[in-house]
């Protein structure tokens, strides 16, 4: 403030209540802290209009984690 810098602390607490207590704050409801990131983590990507790619990307490590790890010992036999 004494630098003349604004304080948007309304625009913060807005965000805050959108990305957090809308969800979160349900009544009787228990999160525990990694389930509360990821969906604090989505609802930040589909907020961001970035779900489409955020999605590819998550496939395609999901591919490689399941199926290019697991199989990669019988490609490297066969070549």
């Amino acid at each position: 403030m004494a630098s003349g810098w604004p304080i948007a602390t309304g625009v913060i607490e807005g965000a805050c209540r959108h990305l957090i207590g809308d969800r979160l704050d349900i009544t009787g409801a228990r999160w525990g802290l990694p389930g509360a990131e990821a969906v604090l983590t989505l609802r930040a990507v589909v907020a961001n209009g970035d779900f489409d790619a955020y999605w590819r990307f998550h496939l395609a490590q999901e591919h490689r984690r399941v199926h290019q790890t697991r199989y990669q010992d019988e490609l490297n036999l066969t070549a």
